[in-house]
């Protein structure tokens, strides 16, 4: 496997402890992780067994020598990563939900030293060097002007060093506020477009597709947790049209019962069969995860991809159908993990994959 490059943000993450509400925790104690989409990526592919290299920028201080750490002792290689004297490191705060209350994200990420660094001011030359596949995310250009052409520059010098580049919408209606006059949606769909072009495999969720491709699926309702899975077929034909250069479409199907209770699978399109695959079936047909009781359902879909990326580089679950499989399964356990980080193993996965489910002790 050649080596993974990922690119984005890591921040603090902060959480009150056992489901509590700040308001109940605060003053109080919080438990802190570290956490970003394209971090999680690298860290989950890294404890599967990959060989992954995390790209970003750090401010100098005392946060950042406490992040690198943290990488370095899950073997992310952190040789990409700047350390500046501008800007500062980002933080989210997350409110876990439970049974009917919906968990809530806020951001603290302005002015982070990643959102205030160009393109130009890495060494892309040494971070491509030996590297197959790129990935990164729609949060990356939704931080700051900069930081979309950031994310511009790296797509399109890995497909310049014939790199596979993979890229997951991630809308965050939230963060998309770095032009003035121009709404959330309308500021991402005109970025989007601009960076898609350079992509081989785009990773979504349910929403994601409509939200910043205008591009539905039929007989579908999010806010009440029904999905036609079928329809997902169409919407990724569909975003192969627009963008011929497309080569994979995969979208996790995310059915919420609760905060607490999700089915949970996944579809990938795959140009060179012209054939949809769906995950995980069950004598043949698609039967999604039941989750009753999720520890923590925030960086899910980060997991989703990194076990996607990661079975798509490795000969033996290269398939389409086996990379799905494998992808979703790795990211259900993921949903009984605390914190964004996917502290799953590959052998994990394929004992899930396998059949094993029950949640035996094993011994």
């Amino acid at each position: 496997m050649k080596t993974i490059v990922t690119f984005g943000e890591i921040m603090g993450r902060l959480c009150p402890e056992n489901f509590q509400r700040f308001r109940q925790s605060m003053p109080g104690k919080l438990d802190m992780t570290f956490a970003g989409a394209e971090a999680n990526v690298a860290a989950s592919i890294a404890m599967l067994g990959g060989k992954v290299k995390f790209v970003t920028t750090l401010p100098d201080n005392e946060m950042a020598e406490a992040c690198l750490p943290v990488l370095k002792g899950i073997d992310v290689d952190v040789s990409g990563i700047k350390t500046v004297k501008y800007g500062r490191f980002g933080l989210y705060f997350v409110e876990r939900g439970a049974n009917q209350r919906p968990s809530k994200v806020m951001y603290d990420r302005d002015y982070s030293s990643v959102s205030l660094t160009p393109g130009d001011a890495y060494d892309w030359d040494s971070i491509y060097a030996g590297a197959g596949w790129l990935h990164t995310t729609g949060i990356t250009p939704s931080l700051s002007e900069i930081s979309a052409n950031a994310t511009e520059v790296a797509v399109r010098t890995a497909k310049e060093k014939g790199l596979t580049v993979s890229f997951d919408l991630n809308f965050r209606k939230k963060l998309w506020q770095w032009k003035k006059g121009t709404s959330a949606s309308e500021l991402a769909k005109k970025t989007m477009r601009d960076i898609l072009p350079y992509i081989d495999v785009v990773i979504a969720n349910e929403e994601d597709a409509h939200d910043v491709l205008g591009i539905s699926s039929e007989n579908t309702d999010i806010e009440s947790g029904k999905l036609d899975v079928a329809k997902y077929a169409d919407v990724a034909k569909e975003i192969v049209r627009q963008f011929p250069n497309i080569k994979k479409v995969a979208i996790t199907l995310r059915e919420s019962i609760s905060a607490t209770h999700n089915n949970w699978g996944a579809m990938l399109y795959d140009t060179a069969t012209q054939k949809s695959y769906f995950a995980p079936l069950v004598d043949g047909s698609y039967a999604p995860y039941e989750i009753k009781n999720i520890i923590d359902r925030v960086g899910g879909g980060d997991s989703f991809g990194a076990a996607l990326i990661f079975a798509l580089n490795t000969p033996k679950l290269a398939k389409p159908e086996n990379a799905i499989r494998f992808a979703i399964a790795s990211s259900c356990l993921c949903h009984s993990i605390n914190g964004d980080f996917n502290y799953v193993s590959r052998s994990e996965v394929e004992a899930l994959m396998g059949g094993s489910a029950s949640g035996r002790v094993v011994r």
